[in-house]
């Protein structure tokens, strides 16, 4: 069984549909895994197993992943009659009233729910540690953060738990989890998946849901699964030519590729493991019949940015705030919240609403400065998945804000930016510090350019097949 479980959600699939493998005696499989290695690395934060198991016989006989085992990150991707307290202490043990729409298509897809990962208090963060749940463990070494927010299903998927897990990304929250444990993260098109029912947006606009998962078909195929406009939602992206997983064996052509190495704040210096794993990356693309040449867009080292970006975020996080004080019956006080998010609500609740309008044209305009560089005639960009090497727990600290927020910026220089503009972006595993650590790469296209990504992507891991080192 052990070698079922190292397959990719695709080949589990498969096994069940072959009869290799039961749905049931998969899913237990991957029940035992979670039982057997969770215990130091504090993923999963609530378990429903035996509801899984119940389920098992409801499940579409034709769906195409119809048996596999998959976690729900514990921040969106809502399910009904489940506890959903996205790292927080203060939910009151709110469970959820509907399934999200990703959910609904989850389970029309065949997966298995398991339970759900951990994350950061309200995903305000880029490492898992919140006081709720403790700190999520990389599997690589348990010393060292697997990132956030999506960190708990990140940690799962590389320990071998299962072989893909939802996430959802902001500022990062894909693709920098995915680079820290050695993962494919794929934050996709805003508007490509959807966040109803119960929001129209996350983040106002910045967040997207996706996956993080251990191959680029896992990726595609899940996508695929998952993707597409609902009655009422804020963003319809645009059309994809097909399924994802048609683009896995299509040639991309010969694309105009930029690569950038220097960080985009001119006080934090070039990393060597990251500028390693960029350099690398393209010398990689360029011998794959590539242009590849250094440069991207200018705007990325825009200094207004970070500012603009944070108080919209901060403004999001105080309007949910009030929001979950309605739900359970009494208002929020600041000293039920972590101390970074206490900071944040305080700092947003002396923003107007004229303030937080005027951010937000400042982010149209950053966008079309960003998105000018694609329609000059640049396919993609590749870049850090991460603004800083692998780091150990503890280094964002809970209790010193201004190293938190400084390091927080750092990290997610390079990832936030493809939030605000809301093009795709993917994180690859595909360097190793001299410490044996995941430093992932990043690529991002135009708009809509899935497509794209999801081709590179299978001709770098067709002549690079990724390494999953941790699983156990």
């Amino acid at each position: 069984m052990d070698d079922v479980l190292r397959l990719d959600a695709v080949g589990q699939a498969r096994a069940v549909r072959d009869g290799q493998v039961s749905a049931r005696e998969l899913t237990e499989a991957a029940i035992a895994a979670v039982e057997a290695h969770d215990g130091e690395l504090n993923a999963v934060v609530h378990r429903r197993f035996e509801r899984a198991l119940a389920e098992i016989d409801d499940l579409p006989a034709d769906a195409p992943f119809r048996g596999v085992p998959i976690l729900l990150k514990d921040l969106g991707w809502r399910q009904a009659g489940e506890p959903y307290a996205a790292g927080s202490r203060v939910r009151d043990d709110l469970d959820a009233a509907e399934d999200g729409h990703g959910v609904v298509r989850l389970r029309r897809a065949g997966f298995v729910l398991l339970g759900r990962t951990n994350t950061p208090e309200f995903g305000s963060t880029i490492t898992t540690e919140p006081v709720a749940y403790g700190p999520t463990r990389n599997p690589y070494d348990p010393a060292y953060s697997a990132g956030g927010s999506s960190g708990g299903s990140a940690a799962a998927v590389a320990a071998g738990m299962v072989a893909l897990a939802t996430a959802s990304d902001g500022g990062g929250s894909i693709r920098v989890p995915a680079s820290l444990c050695g993962l494919v993260g794929l934050k996709p098109t805003r508007g490509r998946l959807s966040h109803g029912p119960s929001m129209g947006e996350g983040w106002s606009g910045f967040s997207c849901p996706g996956f993080v998962s251990r191959t680029v078909r896992d990726t595609a195929a899940a996508l695929d699964a998952v993707s597409g406009y609902e009655p009422g939602d804020p963003y319809d992206a645009p059309a994809l030519p097909g399924p994802l997983t048609a683009e896995l064996h299509a040639d991309p052509g010969r694309l105009r590729i930029g690569f950038l190495t220097a960080h985009p704040r001119p006080d934090v210096p070039a990393d060597p493991d990251l500028a390693e794993a960029v350099t690398r990356a393209a010398a990689l693309l360029e011998s794959l019949g590539h242009d590849v040449t250094p440069g991207g867009p200018a705007a990325l080292a825009e200094p207004e940015f970070a500012r603009h970006f944070a108080a919209i975020v901060a403004n999001n996080l105080a309007a949910h705030v009030v929001s979950l004080g309605a739900a359970r019956g009494r208002p929020v006080e600041l000293h039920e919240l972590e101390p970074r998010n206490a900071a944040m609500v305080t700092a947003a609740r002396a923003n107007s609403a004229a303030d937080h309008i005027l951010a937000t044209q400042w982010v149209d305009g950053f966008r079309r400065r960003i998105a000018s560089w694609w329609a000059g005639g640049n396919d993609l960009l590749l870049m850090p998945s991460s603004g800083a090497a692998p780091f150990p727990l503890g280094w964002i600290p809970p209790a010193d804000l201004s190293t938190a927020f400084g390091r927080t910026a750092q990290v997610v220089a390079y990832t936030s930016p493809i939030n605000a503009t809301g093009q795709p972006a993917v994180s690859l595993p595909l360097h190793r510090n001299a410490a044996g650590m995941p430093v992932g790469v990043q690529l991002v296209a135009a708009a809509g350019r899935e497509d794209l990504l999801i081709r590179v992507a299978a001709q770098i891991e067709q002549v690079r097949p990724f390494e999953h080192a941790a699983m156990r």
